[in-house]
């Protein structure tokens, strides 16, 4: 057993752009997830990914290379799942892509419904336009809540940074004059379930996104190290967030555990 293993301690890591970019894995990031494993009691991956199923983030995983369970990965969608269901949700518009419909399977609104109690937003994509920006307007304005799978303001694709969810989830805040209830990162909620997940009470998320990863984590009250891959940026949010050490990739993190989590 490990010095660290006397007191344990968990992982939580992002994914795109921590682990790789589009189809490429980040130079020793498969190696450094090894360790990772090695050093502590559990690993698990948090993405805001809205754009496929959680079937689907694994299935990429495995094929560029990285050994991963299913049950090791964690998105939005159950959350939202969860939310809904807490409070008695019958009707909820499902604005996401096709891919992630399997994860929302039980909140599939009727098509005789006339009126939503949720309207659940997540990565429409090319799809994203002023009429779909509308009809989610109306029905938020006739009582529905707004369920951000996530709030991210941008991300970082093969062929440069988009406007993420976070962005169109601003939109229809500042129309509707109501903010939307986030349920994926930096949601506190999404890294205390991602801690009970895995039975501790301790430990470190890494991430490429000073806000939503770094500041979220540490609103929870865990660490967070920032690694400068994927859409790491000098910009006005790294003024408002502090990270607890900054990395310039997910290889350096190993190391630097022993010094953020001693045992």
């Amino acid at each position: 057993m490990t010095p660290a293993m006397a007191d344990p301690f968990g992982v939580l890591l992002d994914i795109d752009g921590v682990l790789y970019v589009g189809n490429e894995p980040i130079e020793g990031a498969r190696e450094a997830l090894v360790e990772l494993r090695r050093q502590s009691a559990a690993v698990r991956l948090m993405t805001n990914t809205t754009s496929r199923s959680r079937r689907e983030v694994l299935e990429h995983l495995v094929e560029i290379g990285f050994e991963v369970a299913l049950e090791e990965v964690l998105t939005p969608a159950a959350m939202a799942v969860r939310h809904c269901r807490e409070r008695g949700y019958r009707s909820v518009e499902l604005l996401v892509s096709e891919r992630l419909l399997e994860d929302l399977a039980p909140l599939q609104r009727s098509g005789s419904a006339r009126k939503a109690d949720a309207v659940i937003l997540g990565d429409l994509g090319s799809a994203f336009n002023a009429e779909v920006l509308n009809g989610a307007f109306r029905l938020l304005m006739d009582g529905a809540e707004l369920v951000a799978l996530q709030h991210n303001r941008y991300w970082r694709r093969a062929d440069g940074l988009a406007l993420d969810v976070g962005a169109y989830a601003a939109a229809l805040e500042y129309a509707t004059g109501r903010e939307a209830v986030v349920v994926g990162k930096p949601a506190q909620a999404f890294f205390l379930s991602a801690m009970a997940d895995m039975g501790l009470e301790r430990g470190v998320m890494v991430g490429d996104d000073a806000e939503a990863d770094v500041g979220g984590a540490m609103a929870a009250g865990l660490p967070g190290v920032l690694v400068r891959t994927g859409k790491y940026r000098e910009d006005p949010v790294m003024a408002r967030v502090t990270p607890t050490a900054i990395v310039d990739s997910i290889k350096d993190v190993p190391s630097l555990l022993a010094r953020i989590l001693p045992a």
